[in-house]
């Protein structure tokens, strides 16, 4: 890298969520290693966690900076401590944190005639950054963390409204202007497809977002050309977009150590699962995690749980339950379930280290939410994938797994219902999980999956397409700031 990048700093804000702090300190890394100052932007309560995944990582932890913004909590009607999307206890304050973050306007603007950094990279749901960052003269780029097909996808939708043309919520329509002939509902999209300007919360948040996206200077995007090459190009080309393809960010973790330690406190001994694995052939584990948001309701839990012993397949399966002390039985687990499947099924109850378990090569497939951050973590180690998409982007990443890549099959989820999910029965989580371990076309899915893991790798290495795009990006952002 040139001198430049020495004397850059740019600063790194994402949203308060594991699913955004976690793929963005990847980032920050990834520009640390080239030499550039990073400052991660955060909350009291988020910081520890930020700092204890840096002081992991060997070769960075010296170049990247955290910096602490209060969070209102009070002002925006906030018990205390809800400083994180993941710790709210109820739903019910989603648009309160939403108005918390709002107000860190101000605290970042200050930040920004303090330091003065060369450049911005903030989350999407932070839409307000782009005038922020642009009364003092510094380029912002949004990081959306998701996929090229997804920010194609999103923005057909927002252009040409295609959901306005069918009479009900069950009848599909085709995304216009978008390679692949893909078909949604409004039962997938339908908190995205409200009316400009009728809308509050959470759609009106995305309708801000999408339109901050114009006037920002660029997106980074944690995906790699090879991968949706025909939907980089649209991005960019169609959509007119300035955009760099920089992932899949989690490839920066090298080692165990970093790899276990990339989320919270695991709720297993990285070692002892690996342990586990290490006595299954390869290709013979299913494993099933759903990400860090979803909340299943215990009867949903009770049929994956049914739906597994079923298959007859061996799995690792990661709850977001804890064993109450003193609990005989869970209700959300079958009688003597953890019984019958010793030796055979693995519970996690909270966080477990889902790089070091997708990269096993016991690992045959990965039940998944289609969380951009899984998606990709199961594209890079080379799994092919059961959908079972939730909320959010989710339904357009199942499209791109199942539909453009074709290294997976859906559980069958049809409709966006909160956090919750769309109601799966034991019967269509059986059979999915036996269509992606067994036969001739699991076996061409996994082929498949497996050149795309390879792809990946090659990709930031040195010469490949991310490896170059980072640079070019850090040598832009330097030649910006003579």
């Amino acid at each position: 890298m040139s001198d430049e990048s020495h004397n850059l700093h740019i600063f790194f804000f994402p949203f308060l969520a594991d699913g955004h702090i976690i793929p963005t300190i990847d980032m920050a890394k990834l520009f640390a290693a080239k030499g550039v100052k990073a400052t991660i932007i955060t909350t009291p309560l988020n910081a520890p966690f930020i700092s204890k995944v840096i002081g992991k990582s060997k070769t960075v932890s010296n170049g990247i900076h955290i910096q602490t913004i209060e969070f209102p909590c009070a002002e925006a009607g906030l018990p205390k401590g809800c400083e994180n999307f993941d710790s709210l206890p109820s739903s019910d304050l989603l648009h309160s944190f939403y108005v918390a973050t709002r107000l860190l306007q101000e605290p970042l603007e200050q930040l920004l005639l303090q330091q003065h950094p060369n450049c911005v990279v903030a989350d999407m749901f932070f839409p307000w950054a782009t005038d922020s960052a642009a009364k003092f003269g510094i380029p912002r780029l949004v990081f959306h963390g998701t996929s090229f097909f997804s920010l194609c996808a999103m923005a057909s939708m927002r252009l040409y409204e295609p959901y306005n043309n069918v009479s009900s919520d069950s009848e599909s329509f085709v995304l216009p202007n978008l390679p692949g002939e893909i078909k949604m509902t409004r039962m997938q999209v339908l908190p995205l497809a409200k009316k400009p300007g009728s809308t509050t919360g959470f759609p009106r948040l995305l309708e801000e977002a999408q339109e901050s996206d114009f006037r920002c200077y660029g997106v980074v995007v944690n995906s790699f050309y090879e991968l949706e090459e025909v939907y980089a190009d649209h991005y960019r080309k169609v959509f007119g977009r300035k955009a760099w393809h920089i992932g899949p960010l989690s490839l920066c973790n090298r080692d165990t150590e970093e790899k276990a330690h990339r989320g919270k406190e695991l709720s297993i001994d990285a070692h002892e699962c690996l342990q586990w694995l290490d006595m299954k052939k390869p290709n013979s584990v299913v494993y099933v995690c759903f990400g860090s948001v979803v909340k299943f309701p215990d009867s949903q839990l009770r049929d994956i749980a049914t739906g597994l012993e079923a298959s007859g397949q061996q799995f690792i399966w990661v709850v977001r339950k804890s064993k109450k002390d003193g609990e005989e039985r869970e209700e959300w687990l079958p009688e003597g379930f953890e019984k019958r499947m010793e030796g055979k099924g693995l519970i996690i109850r909270g966080w477990a280290p889902q790089v070091l378990i997708l990269d096993h090569e016991s690992i045959g497939a990965f039940v998944t939410h289609c969380g951009w951050n899984s998606t990709l973590e199961g594209v890079s180690a080379g799994v092919p994938m059961v959908t079972w998409p939730v909320f959010a982007e989710q339904y357009y990443n199942e499209k791109l797994v199942t539909e453009v890549l074709k290294i997976g099959v859906p559980v069958g989820a049809k409709k966006w219902v909160g956090m919750v999910g769309d109601t799966i029965k034991w019967d269509a989580v059986e059979k999915a999980v036996k269509r992606i371990m067994e036969g001739e076309n699991a076996e061409k899915m996994r082929n498949k999956a497996k050149l795309l893991s390879q792809l990946a790798r090659r990709t930031v290495e040195g010469g490949g397409s991310s490896y170059s795009d980072l640079n070019a990006l850090i040598e832009e952002l330097g030649s910006l700031s003579h």
